[in-house]
Parts: structure tokens; sequence; C-alpha cells
């Protein structure tokens, strides 16, 4: 019987790419694809795929929250997570709200196909940077928080500094997210706090530096690709 895999990516050449590399293998094939988060889970929850390869980052969503949320609906369903962000940032959160796998998308089909072989079985598949990053970790004994100013962030407050950065005003987040313009401005403070920033204009600052360095970064992977 084939691993039936469901496909979540805002960019329609990156659907069709992965709709290619799955169908091309012999007992792998697509059970259905979607751009949008919420259309997905609810797709997700009819078609009961075996695998779901989903991007971090979804039309200003969260890939870690839709994460957490396809494994509330069914905890069975495996996932691997294809992006073009940091790995030493989103690598291992990713894992920790329940992806397998975490492949960065300039990386070989193979190795993306391999991918979803191991989540399909339940292992764990990553980077051999990701490997490094989670062994230095259990040797120190620490969280890795030192690895970058957002480390000590929870993914949710990861999420807002990237709406922020992005230029979009409280209410609009607060509306993204679901949540009181109260509960953004928690948060807007608990960030502010967490990396010792004094003031609301010194946040937005750090916010947009934080999204062109990714922005770079991203450029750069394709760039070299």
């Amino acid at each position: 019987m084939k691993t039936r895999v469901y496909i979540i990516d805002d960019h329609p050449l990156v659907r069709r790419g992965l709709n290619a590399l799955v169908t091309a293998e012999p007992d792998l094939e697509v059970c259905g694809q979607q751009e949008d988060p919420s259309a997905a889970v609810q797709e997700i929850i009819r078609l009961q795929p075996d695998v779901v390869t989903i991007d971090i980052s979804l039309n200003g969503t969260s890939g870690l929250e839709l994460i957490k949320r396809i494994r509330a609906v069914n905890p069975r369903i495996q996932m691997v997570v294809l992006s073009m962000h940091h790995e030493s940032v989103y690598a291992l959160r990713a894992l920790k709200a329940g992806a397998r796998a975490y492949v960065m998308k300039h990386e070989a089909a193979a190795r993306i196909v391999e991918a979803i072989r191991a989540a399909r079985t339940g292992r764990m598949f990553v980077s051999d940077e990701v490997s490094r990053q989670m062994l230095t970790q259990l040797v120190n004994g620490g969280d890795g928080a030192g690895v970058s100013p957002v480390a000590t962030l929870s993914d949710r407050e990861l999420e807002i500094v990237d709406q922020i950065g992005s230029g979009i005003p409280t209410r609009e987040i607060a509306e993204k997210l679901h949540v009181s313009v109260k509960t953004v401005e928690a948060h807007r403070a608990h960030i502010k706090e967490k990396l010792n920033l004094r003031h609301a204009p010194q946040l937005v600052q750090f916010c947009v530096r934080w999204v062109e360095e990714n922005k770079r970064h991203n450029e750069t992977v394709v760039a070299t690709d």
C-alpha cells in the first residue's frame, strides 16, 4: 500500500514540484494539497493522510501552530517540515511541536523523499547541522538559548515578531491569530522583557531587522542552490 502524502505550501510552483517528486516514487502518492492552513486542516480530517509536508511560513500563519493543530486532530499523522528558514531557530521548535522531520527546501530531492519515508515509519529525520545542534545541547545540558536572540521566545511570541517585522499593526495581528488586542499587547510586553528592549520603537526595529535577516538568508539559499 502506498504512503499517502498531503502537501501544504502557499507557493504553487513548490506544490507542483513536490507533487511531481512524490508521484514519481512507486511507494508514495499525493492525496491532496492546499495553500490555506485552515482549509488544509479540514481536508486532512477528511482524507487522513499518512504524511503531511508543511512549510514553516504560510500566508502569515505559523507552520509551528499548524503542526500542533494537526497533531491534536490525529497524532498518528506524521509531519515533514520543508523550509527555507534558519534551521538553528525553527528546526528544534518544529520537532518539539510534533514534526518528525525537518528538511531545507534546497536540499536534494532524494533527501526530501528520504525524510517522507522516515517520517512514515515514525523515525526522526534532520540535517547534519540540526543533529549537531541537538547533540551539543545534550552534552552541554542547556536549552540552546544562546544560538539566537529569539531562542528564549515562545512559538507564539516568535510568530508575533515575524508579524511586527512585516509591518502588520497590532489589531490586524490579533485578527490573524484569533486573539484579543490585549493578548497581542501582552505578548509584545513579554517579548520586550525577554529581549531586554526598553521601548516600543526598539521592539519594532528589532523585529524589522529579524525579518530582513531571514529574507537575506532565504535569498542566499536560493542563490547558492
